[in-house]
């Protein structure tokens, strides 16, 4: 059966848990079919990421421990926006803050949403090139190692499935794409 419109109403929210990253609530919904349902939805702040090329094609990747998922992943540098912050200039702190790394060249490469079922954080994404090395400065609490991996194996080791953060597989097959145009 198609539907006209799609649209869940709000009818009543819990909220369930605010902390200074997320927050997280329920909601009862009236669906398009007159009944109604639960969505519990994580109110997250938004984030950037940034896929930095340096002169030889490499990308600046970043190793760091992934507590949820109890194992280190290889990412692209990445981090949450502050609140009023415009996205490309989040982007380019945490691209310094995490490899030292400010380019010449900087391009939007879009949005992405990651975890729409639940999960209200959009990223926006960055290109980066040309390439001038500074110091890091990392957060207190961030430990990570920066490695320069050809972005032709980046593109390999995402479609092959060995690197499954959605953001570092969404910028670097956004930039391939991109950059073949």
């Amino acid at each position: 059966m198609n539907y006209t419109d799609l649209t869940e109403r709000m009818l009543s929210r819990k909220e369930q848990y605010s902390g200074p990253l997320f927050s997280v609530h329920t909601d009862q919904v009236l669906l398009p079919n007159g009944h109604t349902a639960a969505r519990e939805v994580v109110e997250h702040v938004d984030g950037v990421a940034v896929l930095p090329l340096d002169e030889r094609n490499n990308v600046l990747a970043v190793t760091q421990y992934r507590y949820v998922f109890g194992r280190t992943l290889l990412e692209i540098p990445a981090g949450k926006l502050d609140p009023g912050e415009d996205p490309a200039s989040g982007a380019l702190r945490e691209l310094l803050e995490e490899t030292g790394a400010v380019p010449e060249t900087f391009l939007p490469l879009g949005r992405i949403i990651p975890a729409p079922g639940c999960y209200s954080e959009v990223l926006h994404l960055f290109l980066a090139r040309g390439l001038r090395m500074e110091s890091q400065h990392l957060d207190p609490d961030e430990f990570l190692n920066v490695e320069r991996i050809p972005f032709d194996e980046m593109v390999h080791r995402c479609l092959n499935g060995e690197i499954e953060d959605a953001k570092t597989v969404a910028a670097v097959l956004k930039a391939k794409v991109q950059l073949e145009l």
